[in-house]
């Protein structure tokens, strides 16, 4: 049975193969699975430890090729859905000179959005370590049910829960619900993953592309911790310029960006947290409580080769193709 269990969306990444123009104006594009959750479980997978993901997608030529994609990765898809009423998504990605992207959803409604609590696989959800979950699968019943369901079960069970929110602002009513919604959630987390645009958007209600000055940044971290004092561990990512962390106990931590050709940077948040899960399993941290035993040492070093992972995700196209094996990883970092 896999140590960690994915939860959420699993789409069609459509990667526009000319950066630098929008997605109507690009001349093509390359196919990828994709999905920040689904992200993470080939992540873990790639780094050598068992790994599955659960959701809801179409019984169609994508989503049949999004299982295969999935299980030659080594992922466990027992727990996966096939709909043959609904469709899988779509989501058409343009980048810019430095990889930053933009996102064309087609989800009208997909298969990840009609996820229901009956098609839970709890057996794979009670033999998880870790549980990991987004946002995405939060906006619309009943796959927002199913996702709290998923929790609140791997909660009760004592499992180490991550949550990464993964803001994609065009799927959302409103930023307005998509900050509420998000804020009301982090609490169901043991640690949680943001890039730094995500979190002045929660913290200091900023446009979410907007990144934050060091300053800001501290100012965010401690009023994390200061609304959700049961969280043990914030992680923020900040792009080329590497991630930075702080915990319940008060240990903080920064690390610089490693330096890389960035040609796509969709899915490197992701590794980054497939990086600190596995780093976790490796050194047996693999309960909440703990988490709190990790020293700021330990902390460095898993974030160093957290790093590893997100940089290396940067330099090829697509997600899921990009993220890189342990050797890989090792390799890079010397």
């Amino acid at each position: 049975m896999p140590e960690v269990v994915c939860l959420g969306e699993a789409l069609i990444d459509f990667v526009a193969t000319e950066s630098g123009v929008g997605v109507g104006d690009s001349p093509s594009f390359v196919r990828a699975p994709g999905g920040a959750p689904a992200n993470v479980a080939v992540g873990v997978a790639r780094l050598g430890r068992a790994c599955a993901f659960l959701g809801k997608v179409g019984d169609d030529p994508f989503g049949r090729f999004l299982g295969k994609a999935f299980q030659e990765a080594g992922v466990d898809i027992g727990g996966m859905v096939f709909s043959s009423e609904f469709r899988t998504g779509l989501a058409f990605v343009s980048l810019g000179a430095g990889g930053e992207r933009d996102f064309c959803f087609f989800r009208n409604p997909s298969a990840d959005m009609t996820y229901t609590p009956a098609e839970l696989d709890t057996t794979r959800i009670d033999s998880a370590t870790i549980f990991h979950f987004g946002s995405i699968t939060l906006i619309d019943e009943p796959a927002r049910t199913t996702t709290l369901t998923a929790v609140q079960r791997a909660r009760a069970n004592g499992t180490l829960v991550s949550y990464d929110p993964n803001l994609r602002p065009p799927l959302w009513q409103s930023l307005d619900i998509a900050r509420s919604t998000i804020l009301e959630t982090l609490s169901l987390a043991d640690m949680v993953k943001v890039s730094e645009e995500e979190l002045g958007f929660l913290f200091l209600n900023r446009p979410p592309d907007a990144p934050l000055t060091d300053d800001e940044l501290n100012t965010c971290m401690r009023r994390f911790h200061e609304a959700y004092g049961s969280v043990e561990l914030l992680m923020v990512t900040r792009g080329a310029r590497g991630c930075c962390w702080s915990t319940r106990r008060g240990l903080q931590g920064a690390l610089a960006g490693l330096e890389v050709v960035a040609v796509d940077t969709t899915g490197a948040g992701d590794g980054f947290v497939a990086g600190v899960m596995v780093g976790l399993l490796k050194r047996g941290y693999t309960t909440p409580s703990a988490l709190e035993k990790v020293s700021a040492e330990e902390w460095k070093s898993l974030f160093w080769f957290a790093n590893g992972v997100g940089a290396l995700t940067t330099t090829r196209k697509g997600a899921i193709p990009a993220l890189p094996t342990q050797a890989e990883v090792l390799a890079f970092l010397g």
